[in-house]
């Protein structure tokens, strides 16, 4: 079993967990932690965040710590132990630096077949972890 996995979710999109819970789950053992990470979108603009309030991001990043404390506690088994992390900003880069500082062993993390043209034009966050991470990367699909 592994000491440290990642596994990154969105909570807007049970997909993005449903299959790779357990898996994750599953290589934490016994001893190992879950280490959960939600990810609020960067906007991208300025001129986008220049029409939000001031405190936005702060809110949001403690909403989804929120979020992410409620879904841990409703969905990851008692008896093992899992962490929230909340991060900002690009997802794929956030997600490769996030498992370097948890010290993960392992990144777990669902993927959908590339169905959409918005996938198949830009594709998917996995593979970009995939083709970009210094550390074992599981998609589950």
């Amino acid at each position: 079993m592994f000491d440290n996995v990642l596994m990154p979710i969105d909570l807007n999109h049970p997909a993005s967990w449903e299959k790779a819970l357990p898996m994750a789950v599953k290589l934490c053992g016994n001893t190992g932690t879950l280490h959960v990470l939600g990810i609020v979108h960067d906007l991208g603009a300025a001129a986008i965040a220049s029409f939000l309030p001031a405190d936005f991001e702060q809110k949001a990043l403690q909403k989804m710590r929120e979020d992410l404390e409620g879904f841990i506690a409703k969905n990851v088994p008692e008896g093992t132990s899992a962490v929230a992390h909340v991060g900002h900003g690009h997802v794929p880069e956030h997600i490769i630096s996030a498992g370097r500082a948890t010290g993960a062993d392992v990144i777990v993390m669902a993927s959908h077949p590339p169905d959409e043209l918005m996938t198949i034009l830009v594709g998917s966050n996995a593979d970009r972890v995939v083709r970009h991470a210094d550390r074992p990367v599981m998609v589950v699909r």
